[in-house]
């Protein structure tokens, strides 16, 4: 039903909602409870209730059909979300929200949209791609603004783009190649 490449490792789920990984998993990055590399398809879990699957440069974000965020792999600019800059191998759920709609992973940072239309942000800052207006990095989900009409978000190495429903196109992070698009 869909899949997603990181950095060196792919999730992929399955018509049936099961979730699968291989590739790369020095930091646990596959969701399987170890650090040992796959070369075939390995299922996560037993849950069969994935909805969509993000993989970032070493992390790995999904959110199952009942709305809840899960995160895995290495967390050391707090981009699971979870509060913590520890690496996990196996799935950790993201607060308790029952309302996530999308999500998407960048090289050290996680863009996710919440089914209200709001946007939010966790990670690495170091270029501003967490769009909060200043530097830190954060561990737990921020809330980007006011506005309740963000469609879409697509995370880059250190940069980030979001479409409003309007059909704007917004970005913000590292611009060093002219990525962002505005001139």
């Amino acid at each position: 039903a869909m899949v997603s490449c990181g950095g060196y490792h792919t999730l992929a789920i399955k018509k049936d909602g099961t979730l699968w990984a291989w590739g790369d998993n020095y930091y646990g990055q596959l969701g399987i409870g170890s650090t040992t590399d796959q070369s075939s398809p390995v299922q996560v879990g037993t849950s069969v209730d994935w909805a969509m699957v993000s993989c970032g440069g070493y992390h790995t974000l999904a959110i199952k059909k009942d709305g809840t965020l899960w995160a895995w792999g290495g967390n050391s600019f707090g981009q699971l979300g979870i509060g913590s800059t520890t690496y996990e191998s196996s799935p950790m759920q993201v607060g308790t929200s029952t309302d996530w709609a999308m999500v998407s992973c960048g090289g050290g940072h996680t863009l996710a949209i919440k089914k209200d239309g709001t946007l939010w942000a966790w990670g690495r800052n170091s270029s501003g791609q967490l769009g909060i207006g200043s530097w830190p990095e954060v561990s737990s989900p921020v809330r980007l603004g006011t506005s309740t009409d963000w469609a879409m978000v697509s995370c880059g190495g250190h940069h980030t783009l979001a479409i409003k429903k309007d059909g704007t196109l917004w970005a913000w992070g590292r611009n060093s190649s002219g990525q962002l698009g505005i001139g």
